[in-house]
């Protein structure tokens, strides 16, 4: 939204410089983007007068003009073709310097010296975009006669200051000059000067035009005036500087003062050529699929039955609220209008524009909602114009179909409600002042304040938006910082989350990488890891949306996805990694109202180089333990083909399975293209997070000593390290302190598919100093024992 200094000042009395308005609407709310001047750098450019135009005589396309400056009479060389004796024109004489830093010298146009140069608008610093085409390629000329000699910078106010605000889509409102002239004089405190809308009228309207037809809900009101005897010329002066000043480029005079009335009051409007639309009556309705519409901008365009449109009995003549067409255009020939003034559904507007992508100023102004209060106020701003500027004569009565007329709402404020949500200590006289600077008529009665809402303040419903108006006016800036008042409670992190974090510090600390990877994979995973045909893991689920087939089922486990990390990282030559994951996977699980998947939450934790199987076990074992889960229970694992059979085993804590762990199988490595061996344990995190117990009770230091006996015994290949030291602790009687595998021999003086596996076990009390037969006693128990449930024999 550009708002023009100038054309402001017509709505309020105020001196203050562009940077003093732009600073004081800023801070009651108004969201300022730049300031920038009309001049771009000219200095210099003077009015002449063309006085005598003489061909040139080596030049068919340049003629020489005579140009009286009041103190001078200077010879010009120019090609411009709009150039007549009489005119009133802007001059760069030598030395005049021109936006862009460019200085005017004299110069020789084969053979005749040119001293100055006749300028265009662009040469002016006006931008392309807002130049009328017959002004593009021609010299700018003048309106009327100016003294000689006056600065161009005067005759056009270049020096004027132009404001760019965002305008928010609350605020339709403030999308014209009007209400921005209405925010200034509030936030000012300044008297607001709006028109007085007064014209002569002849005739009557039913002579023209008979009825007025709303087939659509999407169309709230219609407001139509006619104008005869219409006159297309050129905007006076002062209409196209203030349109090229916004932003919009003059065309002709109706049309021009449609887009002027459009940019004061914010309300489109839009002209017709009444003599060419068929059956004297206009309906609005909804389009018929795949019609046919040319609109102004020569396009041809399919509508659809989600389209709104302003119709005759034949055929559809514009695009309601978007754009008109070119079979009703206003051209040179026009003699009799019809002027619009309608209130369409925001909603149908918005889809519409962006069906077509056919965004206009009107469009713009629609999709935002507007009060249709404003369509009579606005036509007739046009009719009053076009008198104003001698461009017609306005016909007698108006047509108006209103269907829901839209009422002013009264809204009730309690003042200590206000001074409590704002922080203030302010009187309900202050605050009426504020809301009444606003247009926001309010009386105070029985301490409840009442306040009558404008139509078009759209974005006023509770009371909570006045208070927003008095803290905006006030200034927040103004409000001074308190503490807050209300019970606060301490936050507190939960208890999930802290094991995540004491998961991530110790794996971080062993020396592991935390990674994060998609959810999305794709089905072709689960052959590439050797899933079984009918495992549970292959009941995914299905993405409907997928961004392709790498990224269309959710997982159900994270192995491929730390495969996948793993494979790139090995073909980018990197000799060793170490990864965990905590991460969810996806099961199609319902639950008890909505057919959900389950979101469980996994521990991905991985490696691939010079480490093997046991730093494995023992990264799980070191995890559990900070967590306060001992006593872990492994068993041999052969059934999964995503691992090898006889290194991959299953943990358990107290009967519980929490996850697997092992050494990936190689086939599955070469699908991956690893030459490495591969090491991965899943672990279930939820029942990790059920198990943790962070509790720590602390003992005294033993008194008494301790004592060891070694003990080595020869058994089957099969039979595990944890079943023998199971074996060991149920013969504990309480005083057996530790148990350490310290050896694992295969080889000489050991049978074939046999394995010599050598034990230190620690025994202490810590009541009394043990006696070596007691300790005896049990060495031979256990001895016995595993003689009898491994057939073990003791290596000596």
């Amino acid at each position: 939204m550009l708002l023009p200094i100038r054309w402001l000042k017509d709505y309020i009395d105020t001196q203050k410089s562009g940077k003093e308005l732009a600073d004081g609407l800023t801070l009651s709310g108004s969201h300022v983007e730049s300031i920038y001047s009309m001049n771009k750098g000219v200095k210099g450019v003077i009015v002449g007068k063309i006085i005598e135009i003489e061909k040139h005589p080596d030049a068919d396309k340049l003629v020489i003009c005579k140009i009286d400056i009041g103190r001078e009479v200077l010879d010009i060389v120019t090609g411009a073709t709009n150039v007549r004796e009489g005119q009133f024109v802007p001059v760069a004489t030598v030395g005049t310097i021109l936006p862009g830093e460019i200085i005017i010298q004299k110069t020789n146009f084969r053979g005749v010296d040119s001293f100055g140069m006749l300028c265009s608008l662009k040469e002016l610093g006006f931008n392309e975009n807002v130049i009328s085409k017959p002004m593009k390629d021609g010299i700018f000329i003048l309106d009327k006669e100016y003294p000689l000699g006056t600065d161009i910078v005067d005759v056009l106010n270049l020096n004027d200051e132009v404001i760019e605000f965002e305008i928010t889509p609350n605020r339709p409102d403030c999308l014209s000059i009007l209400g921005m002239a209405r925010e200034t004089a509030a936030s000012f405190e300044l008297p607001l000067k709006e028109p007085e809308i007064s014209f002569e009228t002849m005739d009557n309207i039913s002579d023209y035009i008979k009825d007025i037809d709303i087939e659509s809900k999407n169309c709230n009101r219609y407001y139509a005036r006619v104008v005869k005897d219409v006159v297309i010329k050129d905007s006076p002066m002062w209409i196209q500087l203030r349109l090229m000043e916004a932003g919009i480029r003059p065309i002709n005079n109706i049309v021009d003062i449609t887009n002027f009335v459009m940019l004061e009051f914010g309300e489109p409007l839009h002209a017709f050529d009444l003599e060419k639309i068929s059956g004297e009556k206009i309906i609005v309705r909804q389009a018929k699929t795949d019609e046919a519409f040319i609109s102004l901008d020569g396009e041809s365009r399919k509508l659809n039955e989600t389209d709104l449109v302003i119709a005759d009995d034949k055929e559809p003549i514009a695009i309601a609220g978007v754009m008109g067409g070119l079979h009703s255009e206003v051209t040179k020939d026009t003699k009799l209008i019809l002027i619009e003034g309608a209130n369409f559904d925001q909603r149908s507007v918005r889809l519409t524009s962006k069906r077509l992508s056919l965004r206009t100023e009107a469009s713009n102004r629609f999709e935002k909602g507007l009060d249709p209060n404003l369509c009579q106020i606005a036509a007739d701003r046009v009719c009053q114009l076009i008198e104003l500027t001698k461009s017609g004569k306005i016909v007698d009565s108006f047509i108006d179909k209103y269907k829901e007329k839209k009422e002013e709402k009264t809204i009730s404020l309690r003042p200590e409600r206000a001074n409590m949500l704002l922080g203030l200590d302010i009187n309900e006289d202050i605050m009426i002042k504020y809301l009444n600077l606003l247009g926001l008529k309010s009386v105070y009665k029985e301490g409840l304040i009442y306040t009558t809402v404008p139509t078009r303040r759209i974005d006023i419903d509770i009371e909570a938006d006045l208070i927003e108006e008095i803290g905006r006016l006030y200034g927040f800036h103004n409000i001074e910082s308190k503490s807050l008042i209300g019970e606060l409670t301490r936050g507190v992190k939960p208890f999930s989350k802290t094991i995540e974090d004491e998961v991530k510090k110790t794996l971080l600390g062993i020396g592991f990488n935390e990674v994060m990877t998609y959810s999305f994979i794709s089905p072709k995973v689960y052959d590439k890891t050797n899933i079984d045909k009918k495992s549970h893991l292959r009941d995914y689920i299905k993405i409907l949306n997928p961004l392709g087939e790498d990224y269309s089922v959710m997982r159900t486990t994270l192995v491929p996805t730390m495969m996948d990390l793993f494979s790139r990282n090995y073909n980018k030559s990197v000799k060793s990694a170490f990864a965990f994951e905590i991460g969810n996977i996806f099961l199609p699980k319902e639950l008890p109202i909505v057919n959900l998947p389950i979101e469980q939450k996994v521990l991905s934790i991985g490696f691939y180089g010079e480490k093997d199987f046991y730093f494995l076990k023992e990264t799980v074992e070191k995890l559990l333990c900070k967590l306060g889960i001992k006593d872990i229970e492994y068993k041999r694992e052969e059934e999964n083909p995503v691992f090898h059979p006889g290194r991959t085993a299953k943990a358990f804590v107290n009967g519980i399975e929490i996850g697997t762990m092992g050494e990936v199988y190689i086939d599955v490595c070469e699908n991956y293209d690893i030459n490495s061996k591969v090491y991965i344990a899943e672990l279930d995190f939820e029942k990790i997070m059920e198990l943790c117990n962070f509790e720590r009770k602390y003992k005294s230091l033993p008194k008494y000593p301790s004592t060891s006996r070694d003990i080595a015994v020869i058994v089957d290949e099969e039979i595990l390290v944890g079943d023998i030291k199971s074996l060991i602790i149920k013969h504990s009687k309480g005083i057996i302190e530790d148990i350490e595998l310290f050896d694992i021999y295969r080889g000489d003086q050991i049978p074939e598919n046999m394995k010599s596996m050598a034990f230190s076990i620690t025994y202490r009390s810590y009541e009394r100093t043990l006696k070596d037969k007691e300790v005896e006693e049990i060495q031979t128990s256990i001895i016995r024992d595993l003689e009898k449930t491994f057939d073990a024999k003791l290596r000596s």
